[in-house]
C-alpha cells in the first residue's frame, strides 16, 4: 500500500495518537478522584427510618415494648390475640357499656398501653343474627354508634389496635337468661347469617383480631359448633386472629370451654390465644395464693394443648393470656404484680390484663411494664 494512502475508516496516525493520550489522561484523573478504600469502609450507613410509635418514647411500657418496634417477619400486631413471639405484653380491657366515654388514644398516650379488648358485642335482632353493643341501660347499640370503638383509627395512628369481643355481657350464655350477653352464635342458627354477622363487625372496624368470651355457665355444643364453622369461613376469607376468653377455675378450664376449643380445632378454625379470667384470692387467704393461681393456669395450659392437639404441650404457654379479675384493688400489691409479671415472662404468656377494681398505681404500673 502506498505510504500516504490509508484504509477506509481509519483515522490518520497523528489523530489516533492524540486520542490515545487523551484517554490515558482521563483515566488517571478519574482514578485520583476516587475515595480511598478506608473511607469507603468507614462511611456510616444511612440512619434507619424512625419508628411510627417513637413519639411515645419512655411512656411505652417494657412489657408492651414490642408494639413500638418494627415486628419480625410473620409477626402480626404483637401482643393482641395471636401467640406471642416477642415476650408478653399488657392488653387493656374496656367494657364499653360501663364506660362509654373511654378515650382509647388519650389513655394510650397517658399509660403507654397500646392494645385493648372491647366488650361486649352480643346477639341482636329477632333471630340473633344482628350483632350489637350492649349498653348500661340494657338497650342494644348498632356497631357503628359505639364511641369507644369509633376511636380505634386514632389508636392505630399511635401504633396500637383494639379487638372487639363477642359475648360476655349480662344475660344467659345461650340467650336463655336474656339477650344482653349472648354471642350471636347462641341464637343465630343459620350458618351463612352467622358468618355474615361476624363479617359485618370485622369489616366495619377493619380489625385483624376478634375475641369471644365464653360464658361461665357453659354453652351448648350446637353454639360451639356454629361459632367454629363461621370462624373457619372468615379465616379462609382474610387473615383473622381469634382469641377465646374463658373463666379459670381451680381445676383449670370448665368442660364447656374445653369443648369449644376442641370444636374450633376440629372445624379448622385457629384459636391463637385463650385468655384466662382469674379471680384473685383476698390477701387474708392462707399463704400460697399466687402458687395456687399458677397451679390452675398450668392445668388450663395442659387442657389447651390437648384440645388443640399440639405436638408439644409446652407450645401451649404462648397461647395463654392471663387476666386478673379484682373484687378489691387492695388484693393486688406491687410485689404481687412483680411476681405475676416475672411469671408471665418466664413462661412466655401472650399477655397480661386486669378487670374489676383498680389496683394501686404501683401494681398497675408494674403490670403495664413501666417499671423494670
Amino acid at each position: 500500500m502506498p505510504r500516504h494512502q490509508r484504509e477506509p475508516g481509519l483515522l490518520p496516525r497523528p489523530l489516533a495518537v492524540l486520542a490515545g493520550l487523551a484517554l490515558v489522561a482521563a483515566t488517571v484523573v478519574a482514578v485520583r478522584l476516587l475515595p480511598p478504600a478506608s473511607a469507603v469502609a468507614t462511611s456510616p450507613p444511612p440512619a434507619p427510618p424512625a419508628s411510627r410509635a417513637a413519639p411515645l418514647g419512655l411512656h411505652t411500657p417494657a412489657l408492651s415494648a414490642a408494639v413500638a418496634e418494627a415486628p419480625p417477619p410473620g409477626f402480626m400486631r404483637p401482643g393482641l390475640v395471636g401467640p406471642a413471639t416477642v415476650g408478653p405484653g399488657f392488653v387493656g380491657y374496656v367494657d364499653t357499656a360501663a364506660d362509654p366515654a373511654f378515650d382509647l388514644p388519650a389513655t394510650a398516650l397517658r399509660t403507654g398501653v397500646l392494645h385493648y379488648l372491647l366488650g361486649h358485642l352480643v346477639a341482636g335482632g329477632a333471630d340473633g343474627c344482628s350483632p350489637a353493643w350492649a349498653s348500661a341501660g340494657g338497650t342494644l347499640i348498632d356497631p357503628g354508634v359505639n364511641q369507644v370503638a369509633n376511636r380505634i383509627g386514632r389508636l392505630r395512628a399511635l401504633g396500637g389496635d383494639a379487638a372487639p369481643s363477642f359475648g360476655g355481657g349480662s344475660g344467659g350464655g345461650d340467650g336463655s337468661g336474656g339477650a344482653g350477653g349472648a354471642d350471636p352464635a347462641a341464637r343465630c342458627t343459620e350458618p351463612r347469617a352467622l358468618a355474615a354477622a361476624y363479617r359485618r363487625v370485622v369489616g366495619a372496624f377493619d380489625v385483624s383480631a376478634v375475641d369471644f368470651e365464653l360464658p361461665a355457665e357453659g354453652e351448648s355444643a350446637a353454639t360451639a359448633a356454629r361459632r367454629a364453622r363461621a370462624l373457619r369461613v372468615l379465616q379462609r376469607e382474610r387473615e383473622l386472629q381469634v382469641s377465646f376468653t374463658a373463666p379459670l377455675t381451680t381445676s383449670g378450664l370448665g368442660a364447656s370451654c374445653v369443648a369449644a376449643l376442641r370444636a374450633a380445632h376440629r372445624a379448622g378454625a385457629e384459636v391463637g390465644t385463650v385468655n384466662l379470667l382469674a379471680g384473685l384470692e383476698p390477701r387474708t387467704a392462707p399463704s400460697g395464693r399466687l402458687s395456687r393461681l399458677a397451679d390452675a393456669v398450668r392445668l388450663a395450659e395442659e387442657q389447651i394443648a390437648r384440645a388443640q392437639s399440639l405436638p408439644d404441650e409446652e407450645d401451649a404457654w404462648r397461647r395463654v393470656a392471663l387476666t386478673l379479675v379484682l373484687a378489691d384493688g387492695s388484693e393486688l400489691s406491687e410485689q404481687d404484680a412483680r411476681t405475676l409479671s416475672d411469671y408471665a415472662v418466664r413462661h412466655g404468656l401472650a399477655w397480661l390484663s386486669l378487670r374489676g377494681a383498680d389496683p394501686g398505681e404501683g401494681a398497675a404500673t408494674v403490670l403495664r411494664g413501666s417499671v423494670l
